[in-house]
């Protein structure tokens, strides 16, 4: 029997198109168990930042959630220009993003892009340690595309002040695919003088417990597709218990129907409301069940999908 000491900080990971401000401050308000909500990665993009993004770190549009902005780049010059528009908006806490794999952002040196340029990594802690009235974290892989690339990169970081790295134990070419290098991990571990965060295929209270055990010294656990695939397993760690069918459906049914009432109140029509609200569930299909996620993704109307949402309302057990 695996016990959970509920020991680690849960941190809710950014996911562009998904975990925007709305679902963090309802996430926040429903289900909770999270310390701290990273947003999506702000970008320097046609010469600015984007309006949806600027948006999405409006003080006033994350009133009373734990929430630390993320930044992306590729230079110092987008690295100064970055961090104007998040003290402009008054965080003192940025997060800057290693980690990324995806080739838009990765091929032109940003996120973990990024691990391949070390005279860039280099100037960014000298400007680092020139502002000590901010507070940064970095997020991280092990390399851009070979697994020992860190070892480079982790003295660089121990010479400044960090609040926290959080590794994700894959390469960026890797993206996603094959298995996440734990043995690697393990010694990144063992290595670092920061305070060190998990990231990567944590998905049940078990993978949860697992890495309480094996590595003690975490300060926690950051997770997104984890999240979205069961938005109330921070919850649950948090009560050091596994929530019932039935209680996680209303739980999270509570969370849609916030949800699709903020689209109902935004959008005109009822064709732009079922594309805001479907992806909701895209992650979920593993407990929701297959019938369920079936009639709810492939709904064509937004009557059918009401339909199909009200039937998973009514279901008295998973099936």
């Amino acid at each position: 029997v695996i016990e959970y000491s509920q020991v680690m900080n849960i941190h809710f990971a950014p996911l562009q198109g998904y975990t925007d401000d709305v679902y963090r401050r309802l996430h926040h308000e429903l289900i909770g168990g999270i310390t701290t909500y990273t947003t999506p990665f702000l970008r320097v993009e046609g010469g600015g930042v984007r309006s949806k993004d600027l948006r999405d770190i409006r003080p006033e549009h994350n009133e009373g959630v734990p929430v630390v902005p993320q930044i992306i780049l590729k230079s110092m010059k987008e690295f100064d220009y970055l961090l104007g528009v998040v003290e402009e908006k008054g965080y003192t806490r940025i997060d800057l993003n290693m980690g990324c794999p995806f080739p838009m952002q990765a091929k032109h040196g940003r996120g973990s892009g990024l691990l391949a340029h070390l005279d860039i990594i280099e100037s960014l802690a000298q400007s680092i340690r020139d502002k000590n009235h901010l507070e940064f974290s970095v997020k991280m892989r092990l390399g851009w595309k070979e697994p020992d690339e860190w070892r480079q990169i982790l003295p660089i970081l121990h010479d400044i002040p960090l609040e926290h790295i959080t590794l994700h134990p894959r390469i960026g070419i890797q993206q996603y695919k094959g298995e996440v290098n734990m043995e690697m991990f393990k010694m990144f571990y063992e290595a670092c003088h920061h305070p060190l965060i998990y990231n990567g295929d944590i998905q049940t209270l078990d993978d949860l417990a697992r890495m309480e055990e094996e590595f003690p010294r975490l300060t926690g656990i950051m997770m997104g597709r984890g999240l979205l695939a069961n938005p109330v397993l921070s919850a649950e760690y948090a009560s050091g218990t596994a929530w019932t069918w039935a209680k996680r459906r209303n739980t999270v049914l509570r969370m849609h129907d916030e949800w699709l009432q903020f689209c109902r109140e935004k959008y005109v029509s009822d064709s732009q409301v079922l594309l805001q609200v479907k992806p909701f569930w895209e992650y979920q299909n593993a407990w929701i069940g297959k019938k369920v996620y079936k009639h709810l993704m492939k709904s064509g109307s937004f009557r059918n999908y009401m339909a199909a949402v009200h039937a998973f309302s009514a279901l008295k057990e998973e099936e």
